[in-house]
């Protein structure tokens, strides 16, 4: 890591959140901005729940101008633009993706020139039962290359790597889902850091053919960064794209429902991300792969591409921290609150 990212990050932490504001810091490091995010006890910083000493931003992002709410993210499941029965019998599910360039505000004020799958980051999270059918319209209306990869199995010819879809044209992925878990879909063509973390990266969700457990609540959260600079560090953190945004909006829960949570790491430019959950432990199913839990525990380490699926419930009513623990991580944006209720 060169000297100059080090105090960017320092610069960052100690003044864009700090008592400079974030819109001295943006314009120091050549982006344009009018948001300020501070630290300290100012109950505006803090969506509310005063007592809690994150950072976070003054002012809100533009959700409708952007086009997509992480909170509305966190459930919307697509099973399929059409869904209909082929000739063996078999679920036949269908889904338009196109690629995308769009300006996307991260933070209140800051614009960030996006790369999206159907105009929103993360992508659509597209569901499906192993052993249905899958047939994806990939149409590239961006003005770059691109491809869908897809993590799971499927045939060669199908993996998004060497069939690069140029500007203006399309292609059909076609394969079975399989095997069951928690997967992962995102660009492929190089290079490929920048190409995700532009924002190309969506969850890819296979339930067993049974159908796991019933749970109160399913969640996707999808973690990854802000490299609002473009020098290949992280400027941010964020689950579903935004920085701070459940700090701002908690996540609604009710006392001793089964939260079940889809969890995928996509970042870029870090090595190793991780979540934890306060007052609560969870269980952890390792990409979702088997219905045994491997462990019992309230934080992850987790590297790139790394996913799963964690289940817990909440025995008391109150307002719940859970982030990163990284404290870097936690302090650039990457932290949430779960309020709890009878």
């Amino acid at each position: 890591m060169s000297n100059t990212h080090i105090n960017r990050r320092r610069f960052l932490k100690a003044g864009a959140l700090g008592t400079l504001g974030l819109a001295a810091g943006a314009a120091a490091l050549g982006q344009g901005g009018r948001a300020v995010a501070q630290e300290g006890d100012n109950p505006e910083v803090h969506a509310g729940h005063s007592g809690i000493a994150m950072p976070g931003f003054v002012g809100e992002v533009d959700h409708a101008g952007n086009g997509f709410n992480p909170t509305d993210i966190l459930v919307d499941f697509n099973w399929g633009d059409r869904v209909s029965i082929d000739s063996d019998g078999r679920t036949l599910r269908e889904y338009d993706l196109f690629a995308s360039d769009k300006d996307v505000e991260v933070a209140p004020g800051i614009i960030f020139p996006a790369w999206t799958y159907n105009g929103r980051i993360p992508g659509p999270t597209l569901r499906a039962r192993e052993g249905d059918r899958l047939q994806i319209n990939f149409v590239n209306a961006s003005a770059h290359p691109h491809t869908i990869h897809f993590h799971g199995i499927h045939p060669g010819n199908m993996d998004g790597v060497y069939e690069v879809v140029a500007p203006g044209q399309r292609f059909t992925y076609a394969f079975d889902a399989e095997p069951f878990g928690v997967h992962l879909y995102h660009c492929h063509v190089m290079p490929l850091a920048k190409h995700i973390a532009k924002g190309l990266y969506g969850a890819f969700i296979i339930d067993p053919a049974g159908g796991w457990p019933p749970a109160e609540r399913e969640l996707v959260m999808v973690m990854a960064g802000n490299d609002i600079d473009f020098d290949g560090g992280n400027d941010f953190y964020n689950v579903n794209f935004i920085p701070f945004h459940y700090d701002r909006h908690p996540i609604q829960v009710k006392t001793g429902e089964l939260v079940r949570v889809f969890l995928v790491n996509v970042l870029e430019y870090d090595l190793l991300n991780s979540f934890h959950l306060h007052a609560n432990l969870f269980h952890w199913y390792p990409t979702g792969t088997s219905l045994t839990a491997s462990e019992f525990t309230d934080t992850l380490i987790l590297g790139q591409a790394q996913r799963g699926m964690l289940e817990f419930r909440y025995k008391y009513p109150g307002k719940y921290m859970f982030h990163a623990h990284v404290t870097e991580f936690a302090e650039l944006g990457w932290t949430g609150v779960i309020e709890v209720t009878d």
